[in-house]
């Protein structure tokens, strides 16, 4: 499955790489920017994100991993490095509802 189709079938097999590829693909499209633009250690909120935004972020995401992601693990995770590194961890447990 390619990332770059989330409406895919979703697969539990992604790694902390793969996540912080496609993260910083859709945090482009979501701002208008090329994906070379994004800083996968730089805060979210270096982007000037809003609360909308970060819900679409973590629908995505949740989307993508075949899980319901809450929009605070944004919070707790701030960068895309740090969020896709917790991600990959998860995947192999199994989950209705990824909440910290």
């Amino acid at each position: 499955m390619s990332l770059s189709n989330p409406a895919s079938t979703p697969q539990h097999s992604y790694t902390a790489k793969d996540l912080q590829v496609w993260l910083a693909s859709f945090l482009a499209e979501v701002l208008g920017l090329q994906p070379v633009e994004i800083d996968i250690q730089a805060p979210f909120d270096s982007y000037g994100l809003d609360s909308a935004q970060i819900m679409i972020v973590a629908h995505k995401v949740g989307n993508l991993l075949g899980f319901q992601l809450s929009p605070l693990l944004v919070w707790h995770y701030p960068t895309i490095e740090s969020l896709s590194q917790r991600l990959a961890e998860e995947l192999g447990v199994e989950t209705e509802l990824f909440q910290i």
